[in-house]
């Protein structure tokens, strides 16, 4: 990690990723809210990462908290318009999941998210139970997200909470931006069991093992480890993308656009003093910020 800087450095809001690029040999880079928003893609985001992989020679893994594993959100991308020339890999938190419950001993799970997200249980032991016969709860977002708040799920997380039943989150993520409207996430549901002293099991974006999943994919496309210096993480999460950086060593470049893009000015044009402090209050670093991802 670059640390020249005291922390937290003064950071600096550049316009095009190219300002950085020299520094860095592969990106780790999140995809809602940065390379596209629930319902198309950044054209200008795409174009950046694709300059890095053509003109940078760099490596491009997208990690996203997704619950499902990386084949459906490749079909996703396609169908947003990211081409396969923006990225080399995607990681998914839904692949971190499925090799989580692939090795627990449970058999009888209680899922809590839409059906298209039940691919996360192929090729494990699980079968789907109702409530009173689960033995671990696996959280993949709400049922119907765009109506639906946590507090819906309150009764029955309470009831498993006093069970003492382990959930396992497969997206951390609180809010996601789908278009121009904020919608609750499977993290939002880990947060209220954890508040009501349920055992959670966390695996996506901040947390270490999808970084160590991406990290073994950079490896394996260079073909040789990347140094944690020359790797930079991409993202619009204070909670999980700069978090996540922040904890694994390695330096981020904030899209201030995305899900707290509210509270930083004016939304092209971030003010530099509010993000360093936003930043310093919530104990994660930056090497610089940019309002949308761009070359």
């Amino acid at each position: 990690m670059n640390t020249s800087a005291s922390f937290p450095a003064p950071v600096a809001v550049i316009e095009g990723l190219s300002a950085l690029s020299e520094r860095y040999d592969a990106l780790v880079c999140d995809v809602w809210g940065v390379v596209h928003n629930g319902v198309e893609a950044y054209p200008a985001a795409v174009e950046a990462l694709t300059r890095f992989r053509k003109e940078r020679g760099g490596i491009v893994v997208l990690v996203t908290n997704s619950p499902r594993p990386h084949g459906p959100v490749l079909t996703q991308l396609e169908g947003f318009g990211v081409t396969e020339g923006a990225f080399d890999a995607v990681v998914t938190s839904g692949d971190v999941t499925h090799a989580h419950l692939a090795r627990m001993t449970e058999t009888r799970v209680y899922h809590i998210g839409p059906e298209r997200d039940l691919s996360l249980y192929e090729g494990t032991s699980f079968t789907l139970a109702d409530a009173d016969d689960a033995e671990v709860v696996c959280v993949t977002g709400l049922v119907n997200d765009e109506v639906e708040t946590p507090d819906d799920y309150r009764t029955l997380l309470e009831g498993f909470a006093a069970r003492r039943l382990p959930l396992v989150s497969a997206n951390p993520d609180i809010v996601v931006e789908r278009g121009f409207k904020m919608i609750w996430c499977g993290g939002a549901l880990a947060r209220l069991y954890a508040e009501l002293g349920g055992p959670i099991v966390q695996l996506g974006k901040p947390h270490a093992p999808i970084y160590r999943a991406a990290f073994a994919r950079i490896k394996g496309i260079a073909g040789a480890p990347v140094a944690p210096e020359r790797i930079l993480a991409v993202g619009d999460g204070l909670h999980t993308d700069m978090r996540g950086a922040t904890d694994q060593g390695i330096d981020a470049l904030f899209v201030t656009a995305g899900i707290h893009g509210a509270d930083f000015g004016a939304i092209e044009a971030p003010d530099a003093a509010l993000v360093t402090q936003r930043l310093a209050t919530e104990k994660v670093r930056a090497v610089a910020a940019i309002p949308y991802l761009a070359w």
